[in-house]
């Protein structure tokens, strides 16, 4: 692992990890002191890559970053590129990761301490305004420790860990998971932007989804299946099936 690191003040955090998946999906879970995370930081497309842009947030960086991993382009060189036409380089915060699995990130000498990035094997941790180091070696630990699990839950599991190692003693207030897997729509988009527990809530709602919501997705058109299930006695059926697999975690 690379990690870099910038000492200044300690506020509040931010903290995300981006990932793809042995499986080729693309999945970012993020935390932050800050309403409504999801909205602005985490971006991803299928078969292409997955990016977070946090600090003092670009939301204008995710449109060129895509286009640029969807190109071939190396993930450091986009960065590159990014960063030296944006006057405001200094406070922010971007990592990224393309189709192959290789990741790239940046921290900005303003971005307010703890912060920094750790890149993994397939993986990137980047943070801000955080309690400590140890946010991102937690997050990135339990991340690689736990290849078994679902890969949404994987993510989520990551933000736990990081939690855990001392993340909401700095504050906290909402979470996201953004996922793709196959479709040019999201597998999974859950968010909770404004919650005293976030990253428990996340858990919750990632629950919630193994009801209806992720067996009902996987009966929607997509490009193996244009038509995707239209008989709702097979859509009530695919979702029995699920359920059983979940050992009836939907029941």
């Amino acid at each position: 692992m690379r990690q870099s690191r910038h000492y200044r003040r300690k506020y509040f955090m931010t903290w995300s990890i981006i990932a793809r998946d042995s499986s080729g999906a693309f999945g970012i879970a993020i935390a932050s002191r800050f309403f409504a995370v999801g909205a602005l930081c985490p971006h991803a497309r299928s078969g292409v890559g997955a990016l977070s842009t946090q600090a003092l947030v670009n939301p204008l960086y995710a449109a060129p970053a895509l286009a640029g991993l969807a190109k071939g382009i190396d993930p450091e060189r986009i960065i590159s590129q990014l960063t030296a036409g944006d006057e405001g380089r200094d406070h922010r915060q971007i990592h990224l990761i393309d189709a192959s699995g290789k990741a790239a990130a940046y921290t900005g000498a303003a971005c307010i301490d703890w912060c920094g990035h750790t890149l993994g094997s397939r993986f990137s941790v980047a943070g801000n305004m955080l309690a400590g180091p140890q946010v991102l070696a937690a997050t990135a630990a339990a991340y690689e420790t736990n290849p078994a699990l679902p890969f949404a839950e994987r993510l989520i599991a990551a933000l736990v860990a990081g939690e855990a190692a001392g993340g909401d003693k700095r504050g906290k207030q909402a979470a996201a998971l953004l996922t793709y897997t196959t479709e040019d729509y999201c597998a999974l988009d859950l968010r909770v932007d404004d919650h005293p527990e976030p990253i428990a809530e996340l858990q919750r709602l990632y629950q919630k989804s193994l009801e209806r919501y992720q067996p009902f997705s996987a009966c929607l058109p997509s490009r193996k299946h244009p038509a995707g299930i239209t008989d709702r006695a097979l859509i009530e059926a695919e979702i029995e099936r699920f359920q059983a697999r979940q050992g009836g975690a939907g029941t």
